[in-house]
């Protein structure tokens, strides 16, 4: 199988930093494992390398499509696929880098696509299920959920409203449980998995600085680019541009909208840990932000995965 580097985390790790490293030290290239840095334009809320960053070592599956397209899971791994094997017929190293780790599952075959996941929910029943979830929370949700597929109720993590809609609407729909139409996981790459991680309040400091810096940089200007989509576009579903709508209407002010923000994104780091803990058993954990000298440690682990 041919090797890959993995490297994981919640938002504002440092994941974009260490890519870079471990591609200049081990001759690599970047993909990125994110499902929104393939939008074009969305450069400040989906938190992208720079230009100068991109300009230090080849990145990939950045920029691909149009906000108001339409770019599933099951495109994500196949322009990914493509991508390691050139990178690998060049004689390099493909370093994965991103938080969207159903992405991450998918390409390394954790998480096998299937026809099922082109199936469409009905807009009505997605939304009332999203209303219901608002008013009182997961447990109505879960609880459906295990009366059709008690496998997946129990599989899928906290804070995953969308694929427990998903995994009800399919099990309804064909008449089976969700879990028993997927096939089971095969490695598809011989994958080092960096996990970077750091202690709870430090992270959290360091989001609440990255919505800041956001902010200052015109985060507000995509805000409103967001804003013009069309309703079912996933962009206008993300974390780093629906909380900020309000103060695009002046509906609320600027400090409650950042406030949101930062609520939301600290909240979403939970769960990306949560999400990395439970999915991949493979992980190994670093902390480069309490111990700049963790890297020496990576650079030695990922000189004897490549032996």
């Amino acid at each position: 199988m041919q090797k890959i580097i993995v490297i994981a985390g919640p938002t504002a790790v440092g994941k974009t930093r260490l890519s870079i490293q471990l591609a200049q030290t081990f001759n690599g290239e970047i993909i990125s494992g994110d499902s929104m840095q393939i939008y074009r334009h969305l450069d400040i809320g989906t938190a992208k390398a720079t230009k100068y960053e991109q300009s230090q070592v080849p990145h990939h599956l950045i920029d691909l499509v149009e906000p108001s397209e339409k770019f599933s899971v099951a495109q994500f791994v196949q322009v990914a696929q493509t991508a390691i094997d050139e990178i690998v017929a060049r004689g390099k190293l493909p370093i994965i880098v991103g938080g969207t780790g159903f992405y991450l599952q998918a390409l390394l075959g954790d998480r096998p696509l299937t026809v099922i996941d082109d199936f469409k929910i009905d807009p009505v029943f997605l939304t009332q299920w999203e209303d219901q979830v608002a008013i009182s929370g997961e447990p109505q949700l879960r609880q459906a959920l295990a009366e059709v597929d008690p496998v997946s109720a129990e599989r899928i993590l906290p804070g995953q409203i969308r694929r427990m809609i998903r995994a009800l609407a399919v099990s309804k729909a064909k008449g089976r449980p969700f879990s028993v139409l997927q096939p089971e996981p095969k490695r598809r790459y011989d994958a080092f998995v960096i996990g970077l991680n750091t202690e709870r309040s430090v992270l959290y400091e360091r989001i609440n600085q990255r919505v800041d810096e956001m902010l200052s940089t015109g985060l507000m200007d995509e805000v409103a680019l967001v804003a013009q989509l069309p309703e079912d576009a996933t962009a206008k579903k993300a974390i780093g541009y629906k909380e900020l709508f309000p103060v695009l209407n002046q509906e609320a002010p600027l400090a409650a909208g950042v406030e949101s923000l930062k609520q939301a994104s600290r909240r979403y780091a939970k769960r990306q840990l949560t999400w990395f803990r439970n999915q991949f058993d493979d992980i190994h954990w670093y902390d480069l932000v309490q111990d700049a000298q963790e890297i020496n440690r990576i650079n030695n682990d990922v000189k004897h995965f490549m032996l």
